[in-house]
């Protein structure tokens, strides 16, 4: 295999890769075998047609994108991976130049390469100062989340719908007299004043009582992801199962006892108070950190290409729909309750795609300048640590781990990183 290296603006390359001819009659063999089963020829039954004999009828053509997703994963990869100069930071857009039979196949990869940077001041930054004093009305607030957090929720037969409520429903839209995709729902837990449905949605449903059923009329907005509903009037067929609402807990000493180790309120009240001023130190610290990174960025210039930008967007969409998945929703289900569709969600990330590659890119060009390493004592502490945040067996993680250079890697970038960090929140002066 050979690997020709073509530099483009914007940070961007083109890379040239070329495959041996007999990798290429290998990868159509593998095609062969993968298909033959589906290959109809007079005479013969099926997955018994010699190779020759589909390639005379069909053409050798007809194996050919396969062998070429045969051959492009594994020679990309490992001629990414030798070329030790090349810091390839999006997915490759690949486009075949060459693929026939006793031939070398050739393809080409543009990729986005990681962008250099011109390192602004970032020793003595100067950033605004971050309030953390702890107020009478935090407190309140704090204590009013916990009572709302042990609240009972209760069925209500004695009266109707109010805000604030959860209303048990049935529902089901129609436009033009006919119902729609994805506008059904039974016995769906809708908390009124949420602001979750469609806008006067929730409204129509206040005064109703159980088992009424109500026809709901309302208006998608014009900007609705589904192209087909923006802006149309929908009629929604409502049934009212059940009427919850939420009993509240008294303040008193009784409730301090059962949602901390304090008897008494005042007790109780001091500890949430310390509790808040622990939390708005750290995020205080977080703040302090995102000041300063920001601040280094501006005074900073790199030339990120748009591919790398694109790549990270699509990792973090990613990311979201797993953490949505582990909480039993999809994302087709979070773009129905929000009106977002995959184009507007993803162009929401990009801006924070964006901070995220300028955030790394900053913090590795300062430890570089100023040559951070890690000692085997601060590896050996962080996977410790690692260990105890996994719940898991130190011996356990060094197992699992085990010859990953790739994830020891990883931990050592991190930690460089850390010490990055920790330079410029030392060294920053607030105004």
């Amino acid at each position: 295999m050979s690997l020709q290296v073509e530099k483009l603006e914007k940070n961007m390359a083109k890379l040239t890769i070329e495959v041996g001819a007999e990798k290429v009659t290998e990868a159509i063999r593998k095609a062969y075998e993968k298909n033959k089963g589906k290959m109809s020829v007079p005479g013969f039954r099926k997955g018994k047609v010699p190779q020759a004999m589909i390639e005379k009828m069909y053409g050798p053509e007809v194996f050919y994108e396969d062998a070429a997703n045969i051959l492009i994963p594994d020679a990309y990869a490992e001629e990414v991976e030798n070329a030790k100069d090349l810091e390839v930071v999006s997915q490759p857009k690949i486009d075949v130049v060459q693929l026939e039979k006793g031939k070398n196949f050739i393809f080409t990869a543009e990729v986005a390469l990681k962008p250099p940077v011109e390192l602004g001041k970032y020793k003595g930054v100067k950033i605004d100062k971050i309030d953390t004093e702890v107020t009478d009305e935090d407190v309140d607030k704090e204590i009013k989340r916990e009572q709302e957090a042990n609240a009972r929720t209760i069925t209500v037969t004695d009266r109707a719908i109010k805000d604030g409520d959860t209303a048990m429903i049935d529902f089901e839209g129609f436009v033009d007299g006919v119902a729609f995709e994805g506008g059904k729902g039974e016995n769906y837990p809708l908390v009124i004043g949420s602001g979750s449905f469609i806008p006067g949605f929730e409204d129509q449903l206040i005064g109703k009582n159980t088992n009424d059923e109500v026809d709901v009329n309302v208006t998608f907005p014009e900007d609705y992801n589904a192209k087909d509903l923006a802006g149309k009037p929908a009629l929604f067929k409502v049934k009212v199962n059940e009427i919850k609402e939420k009993e509240l807990p008294e303040l008193d000493d009784e409730f301090a006892s059962e949602v901390s180790e304090f008897d008494t309120m005042a007790e109780y009240r001091e500890d949430v108070k310390k509790n808040l001023a622990e939390k708005k130190e750290k995020e205080a610290k977080d703040k302090k950190e995102d000041a300063v990174i920001e601040a280094i960025i501006k005074d900073s210039k790199m030339d990120i290409p748009e591919a790398m930008i694109d790549t990270q967007t699509k990792n973090m969409v990613n990311d979201y729909a797993r953490r949505l998945q582990s909480q039993g929703l999809s994302l087709e289900q979070y773009f129905m309750f929000t009106g977002l569709d995959m184009e507007k969600f993803t162009e929401q990330m990009r801006p924070g795609a964006q901070k995220r590659i300028e955030s790394r890119l900053v913090l590795e060009a300062i430890v570089k300048a100023e040559n951070f390493e890690v000692t085997d004592e601060e590896y050996e502490k962080e996977l410790e640590r690692i260990a105890k945040e996994s719940k898991m067996e130190l011996d356990k993680l060094k197992e699992y781990i085990g010859d990953d250079e790739y994830g020891k890697s990883q931990i050592v970038d991190d930690l460089k990183i850390q010490k990055a960090v920790d330079l410029i929140v030392e060294n920053a002066k607030e105004k």
